[in-house]
Order: C-alpha cells, then structure tokens, then sequence
C-alpha cells in the first residue's frame, strides 16, 4: 500500500515492479515480486533521529534501541490522510 501512488497523496515507499493496480483485486500478491527504497517523504520523515530530539526505548527483545516516536518535520496524517477500522467505528481522514 505504501508504494501505490492511488493509495496516498505522497507515497512513502519508492517500489520497484509490479505494485499493483486499483482495478485488479488480486494485485496483492504481486507485491510479494518487488523491490523498495524509502522515497523522500520518507526520508524527511527520519532526517531528525540522530540530532537527539526524540526518547530510544529498547525493542521487543531489548537488544536494540528504536525511537519512541518518530520525529516527523512533515505532518504525515495532514499529506496523506489515514483509514481505518477499529472495534466497529470506522475513521476516514482525507488529506
């Protein structure tokens, strides 16, 4: 979903090969064939992390650190809005 350019404003996955398309509703196995690099919304979305702005808490295993939040100079949910569904309430938020 990250590397469909139909599925956000601003995609944050640079994919290579075949992504998918939005009129074939078994496209999401092709993704399975590709290759990705972060695109540059996504890289502003990480520049800040190593200038100590944000807490590093240890991961799941505690044998490496990862941030607390993400620093994100871009406001991501303003570029590319979300969807979701939780507990039988649904939220839609456009960009």
């Amino acid at each position: 979903l990250m590397a469909q350019p139909f599925s956000y404003r601003y995609p944050l996955v640079d994919g290579q090969g075949n992504w998918g398309a939005p009129d074939d509703p078994k496209s999401f196995a092709a993704m399975r064939y590709t290759e990705s690099r972060l695109s540059k919304y996504a890289e502003l979305l990480l520049s800040e992390l190593g200038q100590g702005t944000v807490d590093w808490v240890p991961n799941f295993d505690g044998t490496l650190q990862e941030p607390k939040m993400l620093p994100a100079r871009l406001p991501n949910i303003l570029l590319n809005g979300t969807t979701g569904i939780a507990v039988g309430m649904a939220t839609d938020i456009p960009p």
